[in-house]
């Protein structure tokens, strides 16, 4: 009796594919874990602030995580292949990330991110030995990424799609697991709240996921910055809703409700004028000396907002946010007045709100 035997392995694709991937989960093992550091509040109000670390991955933020993920769901699905480049849609962290990772492994990298991404993100992606191709409307970078897919023969990685796919948000050291691992030892640890922003909305996925599947307490709040439609996604429960413009808080804010983000895992939003998000990293270098990306700013605005709620209703409890990426990716941005000006933004009423409530304990109306 005739039988069809069709054996599509190659064995030179499958030694290089093992090489890959053990390159990539080393990568991960030669790394420790990242910092969760404490944001100076006033004792008396029992209340502890973290802001877990991410910019300390090999390649300064929190896409590191993500891009490690994708690789592997890549590698292991088998759409990526040895000579063939990776395309990926970025406004720039999971670009950098994602260069470093192509260059890992030996396989081209090309970034279509908006040309307003900041000059040194794009310096960094070309230091990983990606190549940047840009446009001018954010909302082209989907359908541009993969047309050079086609055109190239590669792999477009699609994170907005992915995201919350490609990470194992049951465990397997994820950013959840992590957080609750270092707060073991902690007054409270397990945090009242964990907030995060969204870009993909694959953190807030993990996370909301984790905590449900742990069978935590924990509430999940996502910050949204202007020019993006995930508030109003989630308010109004519309999956179609878009929005006009580019976000300047890179990293965070879209323009269409992405694939990867879950509203239904999540228990509050809030929105948070781009301005607040300057001011809050602006205390935050006050605070701990540290500078950090937009992004972070807008996750520690929200924070700050649920401490100042817990204090008025006399709660104790932690609450957790994020450390995106660091802040020299944006001298010429988040810590520029010039800029500032330029983009009409005022942060004094925001840095008044901040300064007034880390000394009274009291947000102002």
């Amino acid at each position: 009796m005739a039988t069809a035997d069709v054996d599509r392995s190659d064995a030179e694709y499958r030694l290089w594919l093992k090489e890959a991937v053990r390159k990539v989960q080393a990568d991960a093992n030669r790394s420790a874990d990242t910092h969760l550091l404490r944001f100076p509040l006033p004792e008396l109000w029992g209340i502890d602030l973290y802001l877990k670390d991410e910019s300390t991955h090999p390649t300064g933020s929190l896409k590191h995580r993500l891009a490690r993920s994708l690789f592997l769901y890549g590698l292991c699905n088998g759409w990526i292949r040895p000579d063939r480049p990776v395309i990926e849609a970025s406004s720039g962290s999971t670009a950098v990330s994602e260069a470093y990772f192509s260059k890992l492994i030996g396989v081209p990298f090309i970034a279509v991110m908006p040309r307003t991404t900041s000059a040194e993100k794009c310096r960094l992606i070309e230091f990983h030995g990606g190549r940047c191709h840009f446009v001018d409307d954010p909302r082209k970078m989907y359908e541009e990424a993969a047309a050079l897919a086609v055109e190239t023969g590669g792999h477009y990685m699609d994170q907005f799609t992915y995201a919350e796919r490609a990470t194992d948000w049951r465990g397997n050291n994820n950013i959840a697991e992590s957080i609750y691992h270092q707060l073991r030892l902690e007054r409270y640890p397990e945090p009242a709240w964990i907030v995060t922003a969204a870009g993909t909305g694959g953190t807030s996925a993990t996370i909301a996921r984790y905590v449900h599947y742990m069978q935590y307490n924990t509430r999940i709040c996502v910050a949204d910055p202007e020019n993006s439609c995930f508030f109003e996604g989630w308010t109004t429960g519309n999956a179609d809703v878009t929005a006009d413009g580019c976000s300047r808080i890179e990293g965070i804010g879209r323009p269409r409700m992405e694939p990867s983000f879950v509203p239904g895992a999540i228990d509050r939003m809030m929105k948070v004028p781009d301005a607040a998000s300057v001011a809050a990293v602006r205390a935050l270098e006050h605070g701990l000396g540290r500078k950090a990306g937009g992004s972070t700013g807008t996750g520690l605005w929200s924070a700050l907002k649920i401490v100042a709620e817990m204090v008025a209703a006399g709660r104790t409890g932690s609450v957790v946010t994020l450390l995106c990426d660091p802040g020299d990716r944006y001298l010429d941005k988040y810590y520029s007045d010039e800029w500032l000006g330029g983009q009409g933004l005022d942060i004094a009423p925001y840095t008044t709100a901040i300064e007034s409530l880390l000394a009274t304990g009291v947000w102002p109306d």
